[in-house]
């Protein structure tokens, strides 16, 4: 089993801008501290009938989870999830909160779509700083569903 041992320092905060990089991050502390099934809703129920230190050691594990989600987020996203009495519920809240519906991730998608196609390096940019611009935005295009690949981005800063 993981260490449980980790920094509140070291753990990345979830603000209004950061979603996409966010939910990365926390995908891998899941599966790190061994909770991702509890959070991402993929283990069953436990039976009425079944140990009790099996009740013990799930109730444990969601506990562990709901604990790194709330250490995980700002003051403004504690407000959405403090009332959730499981991880998997604080999640879901979180997640509705950002995906939004399927028409408003076409609008965003149509506006990274467009900031991509104006992108230009300017006279003072640094080649690594257009670099680290063009992987923002096609990093958040693919969040969006969109299909890039990598010899999109290579024509792009060429």
């Amino acid at each position: 089993m993981a260490s449980s041992d980790i920094s509140s320092a070291n753990l990345p905060i979830l603000t209004e801008k950061n979603w996409s990089r966010w939910n990365t991050q926390m995908q891998v502390l899941f599966r790190y501290q061994d909770v991702q099934e509890v959070v991402e809703g993929d283990y069953q129920e436990i039976p009425s009938g079944a140990a009790d230190e099996r009740k013990a050691e799930e109730r444990k594990k969601d506990n562990k989870a709901l604990f790194l989600i709330h250490q995980c987020v700002d003051d403004a996203h504690f407000e959405k999830i403090q009332h959730a009495k499981t991880a998997r519920e604080a999640w879901s809240i979180l997640v509705r909160c950002h995906t939004g519906g399927e028409k408003i991730k076409k609008v965003k998608l149509q506006t990274l779509r467009r900031q991509y196609e104006l992108m230009q390096m300017l006279d003072g940019d640094k080649i690594r700083e257009y670099f680290d611009k063009v992987i923002a935005i096609t990093n958040q295009m693919k969040g969006c569903g969109e299909a890039i690949t990598d010899l999109m981005v290579i024509e792009k800063i060429m």
